[in-house]
């Protein structure tokens, strides 16, 4: 029997990294300062009514000069990016503990970055998937247009396609088509969701209502908005942004996947007792008995 799958999805940009990864190596290449690059990503959003990552990203092309943009480059740049203390060993002991309690953890990327960057980082092979901005590239392997974009609000499809386990982003037919709860892959009550600020409140709230959990995440002594957030019933829990063994973060996690595994057991025998009393009555309507890991692997006879 498959263990149940407990998801925790993240944003990147300060929360598994102090800042913006197009600050750590791509405008120092184009010496060009953070305040000034993002300054004028907003007034021209601002001016051509434009989306925030689709700008960022039309800026990063026409002010790169000679810097490449390629695939490879791109993954290049992420070797650059830092993480807050306890990132790059917190995947390997949080599936440890996953499985010490009988979950599979998986973890998963939902950002407005660069794929490729967080793809090339010190952490980019430890997600099951990445769902990012990535560019369109031409037989030279130059960028000439987005092929995604992933902004605030479109956030929430991704955690659909968790739930489903639709990775593929241009399979939007299976995506949008009916799936009955017990046959998708990773309930969202099996769902924790990791961010930092208002641009995660959308998958957040969506998260927590659906049965599933938020944190926010705070730099060390930064704590109003995230206090905020908490107060308003946005999140469940505020941590600081400390990964290490035996951190509020690691302990709260830990506790949520106990949680987690204990309301799927308990919801499974619930559906197997709905089940045996519909048996004895004469009844045999179908039930959505719970996933026990995957898609129901143990329906009962």
């Amino acid at each position: 029997m498959n263990p149940p799958i407990v998801a925790l999805i993240y944003d990147f940009d300060k929360t598994l990294s102090p800042r913006d990864m197009q600050e750590y190596s791509f405008l120092p290449g184009i010496q060009v300062e953070p305040d000034r690059f993002w300054g004028l990503c907003s007034d021209f959003a601002q001016e051509h009514n434009m989306d925030s990552v689709l700008t960022y990203m039309y800026l990063m092309q026409k002010m790169r000069g000679s810097l490449d943009l390629s695939k490879e480059a791109l993954r290049r740049l992420g070797e650059d990016v830092e993480f807050f203390p306890g990132v790059e060993s917190w995947f390997s002991r949080i599936n440890e503990i996953g499985e010490r309690m009988g979950a599979q953890v998986e973890h998963y990327i939902i950002s407005s970055g660069l794929t490729e960057i967080i793809k090339g980082s010190a952490i980019g092979d430890q997600f099951k998937e990445i769902f990012a901005a990535s560019f369109c590239y031409d037989a030279a392997g130059e960028p000439v247009w987005p092929s995604t974009a992933v902004n605030y609000t479109n956030k929430t499809q991704y955690l659909f396609r968790i739930n489903k386990g639709i990775m593929d982003v241009t399979n939007d037919r299976d995506l949008n088509a009916f799936t009955p709860e017990y046959m998708r892959r990773v309930p969202f009550s099996n769902m924790i969701y990791v961010g930092d600020g208002l641009t995660d409140v959308p998958c957040m709230k969506m998260t927590r209502q659906k049965g599933g959990y938020s944190i926010v995440v705070h730099a060390p002594g930064r704590t109003d908005m995230a206090d905020d957030m908490l107060l308003q019933g946005r999140v469940d829990f505020s941590c600081e942004a400390d990964y290490t063994a035996g951190s509020a973060m690691e302990r709260v996690v830990t506790m949520l996947i106990r949680r987690i595994l204990a309301t799927h057991e308990l919801s499974y025998h619930h559906a197997l007792q709905m089940q045996e009393a519909q048996r004895r009555r004469g009844e045999f309507l179908p039930l959505n008995i719970p996933m026990r890991g995957g898609l129901m692997d143990e329906a009962p006879e």
